[in-house]
Formats: structure tokens, C-alpha cells, sequence
């Protein structure tokens, strides 16, 4: 008689399943992740306990996860928004709204952003673009700015650097002073926090450093890999400028490169913290970046939590806890390779 005693009831069933899906369950050496090394010697199997949190923009994040820009002024950006910031308060993490620029001059589409009831508590920042920005230093109305994230209360104002995109739209805003100098203007005159970002292209090392230099409160990547809103205006445009001028929305830098330039700088600078946006497909790729990085970093997406937003808060519920759970399996068994 076996002294031990299986109470698997599930092996039957389980053991079918294997062989049905043995063969669609196999890798070539080429699908395999070079990024990490696999140490399953180390350690055991991740639970609820591990602890992903991490203390970013003055506040503590359960998980390092950022829900990037993405909308307002449509049909459905009420209930998108909604839905993404009782994530935020759910999960514990931190949120930057769409662009803002149409509550400087009307407040039709006011509670399409006035998410904050859903996420007391939570980062919640507004959002406008470096054009708007200029256009407020010179009608000296900077506390513009200022009312709309007092309105919206927010922690801080995101501001969007996107020149690219601006010249290929056919509406496009043109602004002659520099972003940096025109950033200068607001961290002096107002009391704002604020995050800087790009839209698709990402920035170069030199734009990193003097960004860098400034005492904004994050430098959010929005490098090349997500969604190419240079690209995306040229698809806008008449035929012949999207082919002549398709080279153009194909310049930019990819997050993995903007960590090396971020880590070359002399640190500490005035700016300590970066948000990794732009090309994450998933966790891993967060993951790896975090871990790369020499300052303090999470990481963000836009389209991933968009779609699931779309579908309702439940599917973003589920999207959310899975890139939890491999989160957690990435700290328990992956070290990243130098």
C-alpha cells in the first residue's frame, strides 16, 4: 500500500490537456527572451505578498504602473476616463489626462476629465501642450494654467512637447522659443508640479540633460514604439505629403536608448524621476527598463489600457491583475542581464 496519498483530482483532465496542447506549446531559440536570465533554482512561486509598490511622485504606488495621456472632448472619453481612474484608485497607481487645452476656453467638455472622485488620493495630473504653453506666456495668463488644475484637482500639469507633430498636422501650432526656455518661464512664475513629455519621437541626449536639469518633478519618455502621432498626421494629410514627408515620422528615439541616456548623465540632477512610456507592449518590457534605469522610474501605456478601458471596467480589472501577476513572476524569477 503507497503511503502517500495523491489528492490531485485534476490530474486527468490536466494530463489530457497537455497532450491536446503539446504541440502548439513549442518555442524556437529564436522566440526566447535574451533580456533575462531564468533562475528557477532560487526561488519559490510568487504570491499576493510580493511587493511591487514604489514611492514616485510624493506618493506610494502599489505598482509601478503609469496610465499615460490619452482623451477627452469625445462621446465616449467620459466613460473611458471613468473607468481608468477607478483603476488607478483600485490598483494604486497614478494617472495623466488627455490633452486639456479646450477647458482653457470652455467648459463643455469639463466633466469629461473631472475623474478625480473616482481617485482620491491618487496622482492625477492635467495636461497641456508646449504650443498652448506659449500662448499662455504671451498673453501673460500663465495662472490660466494654474485655474485648470486647481479646477480639475490635480497634482500637476503634464506638459506635451510634440514639434514633430505640430509641423506635419495641416492645423498645426508653430511657437518660435524653446520648449526648455518656455518651461523655465512656468516653473518660475507658477507653483505648478510638473511632468514633461513627448508624444512618439522621444528626445536626444542633449534635450534629456537640459530637461533634466530642470526641477520638474518627472521626465516622461513617450518614446518611439507606441503610437507615432507624427505618422498619425500624415496619414491625416494629402497623398503627396505622406510620402514625401513620410521620413520625417520616422525619426525619434526608443525607450531602451533614452534609459542609456538618462544613465550617462551625472547624477543627481534637478529632475530625479523618469515615467517609461512609449513602445511597452507588456510587463517585461517594463520590467526590464525599471531595473535598467539608474533614478527612480515606473513605467507607462496608453493603448493597452484604452482598449480594455473600452470595453468596460471589468476586462480593465483583469488586464490590470494579470500585468500584476507577471509582474510578480518577473521579480521572482528573472534577473536581467548586464
Amino acid at each position: 500500500m503507497s503511503v502517500f496519498e495523491d489528492k490531485d483530482s485534476t490530474a486527468k483532465e490536466r494530463k489530457a490537456d497537455h497532450i491536446k496542447l503539446a504541440f502548439e506549446s513549442q518555442l524556437n531559440e529564436q522566440a526566447l527572451d535574451q533580456r533575462f536570465y531564468y533562475e528557477p533554482a532560487l526561488t519559490g512561486i510568487p504570491d499576493s505578498n510580493t511587493d511591487l509598490s514604489k514611492y514616485f511622485l510624493n506618493h506610494r504606488f502599489e505598482i509601478p504602473m503609469w496610465i499615460s495621456s490619452m482623451t477627452g472632448g469625445t462621446e465616449r472619453a467620459k466613460k473611458i476616463n471613468e473607468n481608468l481612474a477607478r483603476a488607478c484608485h483600485d490598483y494604486g497607481m497614478g494617472m495623466g489626462l488627455g490633452s486639456c487645452r479646450s477647458l482653457l476656453t470652455s467648459n463643455e467638455f469639463f466633466e469629461d476629465f473631472n475623474v478625480r472622485k473616482w481617485m482620491p488620493g491618487r496622482p492625477l495630473y492635467a495636461n497641456l501642450g508646449i504650443a498652448q504653453l506659449a500662448q499662455l506666456i504671451d498673453g501673460n495668463k500663465l495662472h490660466l494654467a494654474e485655474k485648470l488644475v486647481e479646477d480639475l484637482e490635480a497634482n500637476g500639469l503634464i506638459i506635451h512637447i510634440n514639434p514633430l507633430q505640430e509641423y506635419l498636422q495641416p492645423e498645426g501650432d508653430m511657437y518660435t522659443a524653446k520648449p526648455v526656455e518656455m518651461l523655465e518661464q512656468l516653473l518660475d512664475k507658477t507653483r505648478l508640479s510638473v511632468i514633461v513629455k513627448e508624444v512618439g519621437q522621444g528626445f536626444g541626449p542633449e534635450s534629456i540633460r537640459q530637461l533634466m536639469q530642470l526641477p520638474i518633478a518627472a521626465l516622461d519618455f513617450g518614446a518611439s514604439g507606441g503610437t507615432n502621432f507624427a505618422l498619425l498626421e500624415l496619414l491625416r494629410a494629402e497623398a503627396s505629403k505622406k510620402e514625401q514627408l513620410l521620413p520625417l515620422a520616422q525619426l525619434g528615439h526608443s525607450a531602451g536608448e533614452m534609459i542609456s541616456f538618462v544613465n550617462e548623465l551625472p547624477h543627481p540632477m534637478a529632475c530625479s524621476q523618469i515615467i517609461i512610456s512609449g513602445g511597452i507592449q507588456n510587463f517585461l518590457d517594463g520590467f526590464y527598463l525599471m531595473n535598467k534605469s539608474k533614478v527612480p522610474a515606473i513605467y507607462a501605456q496608453a493603448s493597452g489600457f484604452l482598449k480594455h478601458a473600452l470595453e468596460g471596467y471589468d476586462q480593465l480589472c483583469i488586464y490590470i491583475e494579470n500585468q500584476i501577476a507577471g509582474l510578480r513572476a518577473a521579480q521572482a524569477f528573472l534577473k536581467i542581464k548586464d
